[in-house]
């Protein structure tokens, strides 16, 4: 707050984060202490009963990157907010959104000059999402696979009914291949699939510039371990079943994986969510995602094969 020209109070201070009784964690928290504060040492008068306010501060003052932004969006919305200040650099995963006013914000004097009705920060125009006219490339591609007919007819109908598919055989038979392929010939995601893969990237804070607009997959080595797959950490965070979510989950070397691990598939793949409890509270994933296995016909790999003799 000094470094952008405000003076921070000389008393104490008490922040109140109710409700008490649940757990904070993030730092998108950072801003809306900081205006706060203004607001109540009357440095700054603005209404802001309409506005919500994310991001972390650095110590000069700038506004950094904050996980989470196109969910405050739809919080926003739904608390009948009219404005939602965010970091400029994640501003655009929130265009999409209408009902609500999208203000990049790049410091915390910025700010306070635009309350103050000084500088006006413009806000960002809605932008739709054109579904209809989307157009996604993929590094892999069925149509570049030559041969392999019965398992290329086999993959397009587990796709095509959302069937989970196990594909056995021995190295270098394309396994991996036809796994990865199966990306592209999954329908386009619908706007709402689209939030909701957004959501879960941007939330785990591992969503680029922008919207999720293409189908995941995931692809989890089979060291992973049993939250990494599910979910969970002391603060819950989703997994890769999740990560998953309106898109594939390869798990390649199957019988690899620990049984537990593989048990705690179960309830997601059925069930379309997974629920993870712990003692700040439990949260729910969403996990609708097909599941693709992988695997050798024996530990060495060449049972049945004619060029290689099993061991």
């Amino acid at each position: 707050m000094k470094n952008s020209g405000a003076d921070f109070p000389a008393k104490r201070i008490t922040v109140n984060l109710a409700p008490a009784d649940l757990p904070k964690e993030g730092p998108s928290y950072d801003l809306p202490i900081a205006v706060g504060i203004l607001l109540a040492s009357g440095q700054l008068n603005g209404d802001v009963t309409k506005s919500l306010f994310m991001g972390e501060l650095s110590l000069d003052g700038r506004v950094r990157h904050t996980n989470g932004v196109l969910s405050h969006a739809l919080l926003a919305r739904e608390r009948h907010m009219q404005q939602l200040y965010v970091p400029t650099e994640d501003a655009e995963e929130a265009t999409c959104i209408a009902g609500v006013d999208i203000f990049p914000v790049d410091n915390l004097k910025n700010i306070y000059l635009h309350l103050s009705n000084q500088v006006a920060i413009k806000p960002l125009s809605y932008t739709p999402i054109d579904v209809d006219n989307m157009s996604i490339t993929f590094d892999h591609d069925m149509q570049d696979i030559k041969g392999q007919e019965k398992a290329k007819r086999a993959l397009e109908i587990a796709v095509a009914g959302a069937h989970n598919m196990l594909l056995k055989g021995p190295p270098g038979s394309g396994k991996t291949l036809l796994a990865r392929t199966a990306a592209s010939i999954l329908p386009l995601p619908t706007f709402s699939e689209i939030l909701e893969m957004t959501k879960l990237y941007s939330v785990s804070g591992m969503l680029e510039q922008g919207l999720k607009k293409e189908r995941p997959f995931r692809s989890p080595h089979h060291t992973a371990s049993h939250v990494g797959l599910i979910g969970g950490g002391a603060y819950p965070r989703p997994g890769d079943v999740s990560l998953a979510h309106r898109g594939i989950l390869f798990l390649d070397e199957f019988p690899e994986f620990p049984r537990p691990v593989l048990e705690a598939l179960r309830q997601p793949l059925e069930d379309g969510f997974v629920s993870i409890a712990r003692a700040q509270g439990r949260v729910t994933f969403p996990a609708k995602c097909l599941l693709i296995a992988a695997q050798n016909p024996c530990p060495c790999g060449y049972l049945g094969d004619n060029l290689h003799e099993c061991t």
